[in-house]
């Protein structure tokens, strides 16, 4: 896979790492890590081979608290940043980039597209590289269902999760994320992530209730490109389950 001229620095970095296989993104809540904190998560997680740090989790996290976080993460390693917003308040010039995603089943507006029409600007003159992105709920959905206000994806439904993954390749997005919510009790069904994953042609990135390395690696057989971990490393930190997730990508990136 050759990189696309029309990508910027992180989406060609990403690019890059899929074809060597599967990756692996660490999700740290600034408000929950502060900048030091955040910089030794960033640090280990860096050291046992994940890929990029996400930055969010929490709603209401200050420019001046995720701003804190990048520039230490930064300092601590040379992985990307990249924002995982909740709203154009918690926007930092000094991460890489933003996930610039539409919650595909949200009943509010406010999060399929209105507030990307009001940040869009901050955006462009933060110079923050934009990746568009499908945000999927499924469920249980935990609090990201109750606070993005969704209509989550049965479990069961197969064919109503491809139906927005492929809608989101056709409108131009260039990720698709299938996400269970932080702290399910289970990730995302394996048959859902090999449907979708047959669906579409873009990357696929799967989070929310990963908790093993056993969880991870049928996700990885099962078709996901991308996972990704925030809540075991807030309640474990870089522990044997933490060890275990990274060691599956590692392993399905050498096959």
């Amino acid at each position: 896979m050759t990189s696309s001229p029309s990508l910027g620095r992180v989406e060609q970095y990403l690019e890059e790492q899929l074809a060597g296989g599967p990756i692996h993104f660490t999700l740290i809540d600034p408000d929950k890590s502060r900048g030091p904190r955040a910089a030794a998560l960033a640090r280990g997680v860096a050291d046992l081979g994940s890929h990029a740090i996400l930055l969010g989790g929490s709603t209401g996290i200050s420019r001046e608290v995720m701003g804190e976080a990048a520039r230490a993460i930064h300092a601590a390693v040379k992985l990307p940043t990249i924002i995982f917003p909740e709203g154009a308040g918690s926007l930092t010039a000094d991460a890489d980039a933003v996930l610039f995603m539409s919650l595909l089943n949200s009943r509010n507006l406010d999060l399929v597209i209105r507030t990307h029409a009001r940040s869009a600007v901050t955006v462009r003159k933060m110079r923050l590289e934009a990746i568009p992105m499908g945000y999927l709920v499924v469920a249980p959905g935990m609090r990201v269902g109750e606070v993005g206000a969704v209509d989550p994806v049965a479990r069961d439904d197969l064919s109503g999760a491809c139906g927005y993954a492929l809608a989101a390749e056709l409108l131009g997005m260039r990720f698709v994320y299938l996400e269970a919510g932080s702290g399910a009790p289970a990730p995302v069904p394996t048959p859902m992530v090999h449907a979708v994953r047959e669906a579409i042609r873009i990357p696929l990135i799967v989070g929310g209730g990963i908790r093993s390395g056993a969880e991870a690696r049928a996700l990885i057989e099962a078709g996901a490109n991308v996972l990704v971990t925030g809540t075991i490393t807030e309640e474990e930190g870089l522990g044997a389950a933490f060890h275990g997730i990274l060691e599956e990508v590692v392993r399905a990136r050498r096959r």
